[in-house]
């Protein structure tokens, strides 16, 4: 791996406190292993296990992350709206409705010189009816396109189908898809025929001996007595898990996708 390729380290769902802990303890080592280049996480889950802050983006940033996506829960705290703000390399999903602060993508330029753009797309299928994610990508892509061909996508979204509809569609346009929200690491990494790195959803970041993040009890409660019930994070089994993708820095086609599960 490398060959003057570009190595970017995606972060699968980092959940609380216990996700931001295992990453910190991890990342220094995977980024000098893989010798990547830009390291990006999801950050939806980041205070409590919903929504982001400020002083949290700012951790995430000072441990090496350089560009932190989310998803419908970043705005589950209401200061991620001043973090928006502040911080440029924080990103919301684009699809939402104009007149929400944040952006859903960037041109990050990594220490070589070369430029990365990174997009972050929600999906709709049994999630909130917002703007189109196939009409936004399409749309988003091409500007991006303009600037970098390298273009890394992280597409938040329930459905298996829609993950994979998405993947297909932007088959050729972008280096990698790569899936989040579901926090539950499939094994179908791939390059798709059009040299588009893909996997349907990268995992989680935080304890596993729970119900995608949450003590197991929690959900129970919540599945059973069907009423809302505080969120509340577990803390056993604690995994980084996430994706390793190396792109041909020339044409910006995805040459190989590795998953990353540790311990």
């Amino acid at each position: 791996m490398k060959n003057n390729n570009l190595i970017i380290l995606f972060i699968a769902d980092i959940v609380g406190k216990p996700g931001l802990d295992i990453t910190t303890l991890y990342l220094p080592g995977l980024i000098k292993k893989y010798d990547a280049d830009i390291i990006i996480a999801n950050g939806e889950n980041a205070h409590q296990g919903k929504g982001m802050t400020e002083t949290l983006a700012a951790q995430y940033h000072s441990i090496g992350i350089d560009v932190i996506t989310g998803g419908n829960h970043i705005w589950d705290n209401y200061k991620v709206f001043t973090a928006f703000k502040n911080d440029p390399n924080l990103l919301r999903p684009i699809n939402y409705p104009r007149g929400l602060p944040g952006k859903g993508y960037i041109i990050h330029t990594v220490k070589s010189g070369i430029k990365v753009g990174v997009l972050n797309i929600q999906g709709r299928t049994f999630m909130q009816p917002i703007d189109c994610p196939f009409q936004a990508a399409k749309s988003v892509v091409e500007k991006i396109n303009t600037e970098t061909n390298i273009i890394i996508v992280d597409f938040h979204a329930e459905a298996t189908a829609e993950k994979r509809a998405m993947g297909w569609f932007l088959n050729g346009k972008v280096s990698a898809l790569l899936g989040t929200h579901t926090h539950v690491q499939t094994a179908d990494e791939q390059i798709l025929p059009g040299d588009t790195a893909y996997i349907t959803d990268a995992g989680m970041t935080g304890p596993h001996h729970s119900v995608i993040g949450m003590k197991k009890e929690v959900a129970i409660r919540r599945f059973t007595m069907q009423t809302p019930q505080k969120y509340d994070i577990a803390s056993e089994d604690v995994r980084f898990q996430g994706v390793v993708v190396e792109i041909n820095p020339a044409n910006g086609k995805g040459v190989s996708i590795e998953r990353i599960s540790l311990p």
